[in-house]
């Protein structure tokens, strides 16, 4: 399986010994407020929201299915076990202290592969918000330099004690909701700056500037999502984002790690499987919804990316509580 470039591959689950004791140190104050704030709002194994919309914790004893979704921006850090994201030909692995950064909107495959009973998975998803990042890119006095090379939009850093500590004053404000106006905008602030002045700002800041290719492409991914039933024409979309077809095509892939086509099949199926488990739409009707015009052949696409023919499939999810 094909893995990413060196400088944003993903990196081993580190063990104690990987990990320095000052990092140790904050990962146990991290872990001891995110189980305490999980115990205090219904305790077991869930995704637990926050009073701030964009912050959530996921507890769990077991390893789950794979989930097959739309991730947004956003920063997925784990204190406890370990997590795999595929996305199109690209496979990253993060553990203990280490986070998932995705800097757009991409189809994924996310599955925990380390929990039990007595160790459970324990992570924090915060979301990413674009526009704020890019406030705070603009107001830095030394912003970092676009790399050079086309890179994918999502990768594995390690947390550090600067960054773990604003995550954790984010895990105490949940405690308070009436500090949350007040100081969510602030600690979010903080998170950016340390993520773009960090060893992947280079990467990240591509998704904040203006009209740079990674913006161009996420403008054209806008234009597909809002009409991914349709038959799609990449010259449309190169031309959406001022590219030609060859420089748009190199692009799109290096940051989605698959082709227009390939994404496109993703949103396809992803809504496909949505219309059936929600709106309890059948096979065919949800296959001419999203724009196939033969239900055998969504099948065929469904059952290589679920694993399971679509009804079967949404028939197991329906039954899976809420």
């Amino acid at each position: 399986m094909r893995r990413m470039s060196e400088t944003a591959r993903n990196l081993p689950i580190p063990t104690n010994d990987d990990v320095s004791a000052a990092t140790l140190a904050m990962r146990d104050k991290l872990l001891a407020a995110a189980n305490a704030y999980a115990d205090a709002n219904g305790g077991g194994e869930n995704l637990f929201e926050t009073p701030m919309g964009g912050v959530h914790l996921l507890r769990a004893y077991h390893r789950p299915m794979a989930n097959r979704r739309l991730h947004q921006p956003s920063l997925c850090i784990v204190l406890q076990g370990g997590k795999q994201i595929m996305i199109g030909e690209e496979t990253l692995d993060y553990g203990v202290m280490e986070a998932l950064i995705v800097s757009m909107e991409l189809p994924a495959t996310g599955r925990i592969v380390d929990a039990s009973p007595t160790e459970p998975f324990v992570g924090i998803v915060i979301d990413i918000d674009v526009s704020a990042m890019r406030e705070v890119l603009e107001m830095m006095q030394a912003p970092p330099t676009p790399s050079p090379r086309s890179a994918s939009s999502a990768f594995v850093t390690r947390i550090d004690d600067i960054l773990g500590d604003c995550v954790l004053r984010l895990l105490r404000m949940a405690d308070t909701p009436g500090a949350v106006p007040v100081l969510y905008p602030s600690v979010m602030r903080e998170i950016y700056y340390w993520l773009l002045s960090g060893p992947h700002g280079g990467d990240i800041c591509k998704k904040a500037l203006p009209d740079s290719h990674t913006d161009r492409i996420c403008r054209s991914i806008l234009v597909l999502r809002n009409n991914f039933a349709q038959p799609l024409r990449v010259e449309d979309l190169a031309g959406e984002a001022g590219m030609s077809p060859s420089s748009y095509h190199q692009h799109f892939k290096a940051l989605t790690s698959m082709s227009p086509i390939q994404f496109q099949k993703q949103l396809r199926l992803l809504e496909a499987r949505r219309l059936m488990i929600c709106d309890a739409a059948n096979v065919a009707e949800a296959a001419y919804q999203v724009g196939y015009e033969s239900p055998s052949h969504f099948s065929r696409d469904y059952a290589r990316a679920f694993g399971l023919a679509p009804k079967r499939d949404a028939m197991n999810l329906r039954a899976v509580p809420g």
